[in-house]
């Protein structure tokens, strides 16, 4: 079988997906619940790699740790593998830990900083393995090797690394049980760009060794086009576009996407020059009030009145994949657009 025909099929899916949180009660009553994470669904392949962009406060992150039950699922089911991680025990969801591991943002943050990164790295062989110190040890020494760094740095402490080899630590460290997905939450935002290409090589690289899937979390859009077989666009807890990379890099069909896009710098001087830039008005609506109907129409310079009253369903579009909006898909409304300031 293909390495293609392997990515087609589901290793991680992911249906009706939402992530609430309770508002703490104050002298002035209870606070309303923030909706976080709303009926998200998609599927990642074995071996693929899922790009998540969107605005801060989107709710990219909190998506990833929903997925992995860091964070209860208020509605919908994960499945991995053909097991469904929502719903699951402590104990049950700890052991499947094994096959889903997470790389955060700030490595150091993961990282315990009384102990040689050798201990935190040995941790889930020893707990999940059964393994002896000496073994553990002697399979730390092959994943820092295996990461670009080397079994000497073993008794070193965090803090003597820097970013880039903080971040290689933890690429161990999640990699050491041969998981079949991991979720990288910002993985490279921290570093400066040089780091990151090699970060990014090195994740390329684990990927075509042991068929690791990559949910791919990001803001930075050069990078999710270069690493990712597909991209979702979240706005306001909600995917509103998913599709392949290049498509939705060469030919968006959401405005929210275009106006992503149209901030990502171009490396090509004349052209940067030339493109217009979509500047979106106001932020992100409260998620505890969102909007009615399509939560995007108050900042979109084609709302219409439907856009108000009717939440848009997801639409199958040329070039794979799917949007939600009411600009797409039979029956298109006709309605003439209301300026954004307009928009109740």
């Amino acid at each position: 079988m293909s390495i293609e025909s392997e990515r087609r099929e589901p290793l991680l899916s992911v249906d009706g997906l939402s992530v609430t949180f309770t508002g703490r009660s104050s002298l002035f009553g209870r606070a309303d619940p923030l909706v976080a994470v709303s009926n998200v669904s998609f599927e990642i392949g074995r071996g693929e790699t899922l790009g998540l962009v969107g605005e801060s406060g989107s709710g990219k992150s909190t998506t990833g740790r929903g997925i992995l039950g860091l964070v209860p699922a208020s509605f919908g089911s994960v499945h991995l593998d053909g097991v469904e991680i929502t719903g699951l025990g402590r104990r049950e969801l700890r052991d499947q830990r094994r096959n889903m591991q997470m790389v955060f943002q700030d490595p150091y943050s993961s990282l315990d900083p009384s102990s040689p990164i050798g201990e935190s790295i040995a941790e889930p062989l020893i707990v999940h393995e059964s393994m002896s110190r000496d073994d553990a040890q002697r399979r730390v020494a092959e994943l820092l090797e295996r990461v670009g760094l080397t079994a000497n740095h073993r008794q070193r402490y965090p803090y003597e690394f820097s970013g880039g080899q903080r971040q290689r630590v933890a690429i161990a460290r999640a990699i050491a049980l041969n998981p079949k997905l991991v979720v990288c939450d910002e993985a490279v935002s921290a570093l400066d760009v040089s780091t990151q290409n090699q970060v990014i090589n090195l994740l390329e690289e684990l990927r075509t060794d042991f068929g690791i899937a990559y949910l791919f979390i990001a803001h930075d859009l050069a990078v999710v086009r270069h690493i990712s077989d597909r991209v979702a666009v979240m706005y306001l807890g909600r995917i509103v576009e998913i599709g392949p990379t290049t498509r939705i890099f060469d030919d968006p069909k959401h405005p929210y996407t275009e106006a992503l896009l149209s901030a990502s710098p171009i490396p090509h001087p004349r052209r940067q020059r030339e493109r217009s830039r979509i500047l979106l008005p106001g932020d992100l609506p409260d998620p505890r009030r969102p909007p009615s109907g399509c939560t995007f129409r108050t900042r979109c310079a084609h709302a219409m009145d439907v856009c108000a009253e009717v939440e848009p369903g997801p639409v199958q579009v040329a070039g794979g994949g799917e949007v939600r909006c009411h600009l797409h898909g039979p029956g298109t409304p006709t309605e003439t657009p209301v300026s954004v300031g307009g928009v109740a």
